[in-house]
């Protein structure tokens, strides 16, 4: 099952809500995982600390990751997932809409290796 980390613009209570919906899920917000030593560092050190936990990553970010993401992929470097979220799409204040499609994602992703996987949420 993929084990999922929230970027610092998804509200913690998201990760409140997967939990209570889904116990088994592995989930942390960057503030909580690691007592929160990975918050403000540069991207490739978030993506590469996550991927090395097998964790996916969870972000809005999709002006600085995706460009990171092409020149691992060019030198051959592995991360654990992506999983961006469109504020046009979803905007960061529903959290009911962030909880839903997280969700089903977990849901139809079973079984997945989410090593290098990239997929957008959606409604």
């Amino acid at each position: 099952m993929v084990k999922l980390l929230l970027d610092e613009h998804i509200s913690p209570d998201v990760a409140e809500g997967m939990r209570r919906r889904l116990k088994e899920l592995t989930l942390f917000c960057l503030a909580e995982w690691e007592n929160g030593r990975v918050l403000g560092q540069p991207d490739d050190r978030l993506l590469r600390e996550a991927g090395a936990r097998r964790l996916t990553l969870v972000t809005y970010d999709r002006k600085t990751i995706p460009p990171l993401l092409k020149i691992w992929a060019e030198t051959g470097r592995d991360h654990g997932g992506v999983i961006f979220v469109d504020d046009k799409t979803i905007p960061p204040s529903d959290l009911g809409g962030i909880i839903r499609g997280l969700r089903r994602i977990v849901q139809e992703s079973r079984g997945w290796d989410w090593n290098n996987r990239i997929c957008f949420l959606r409604r």
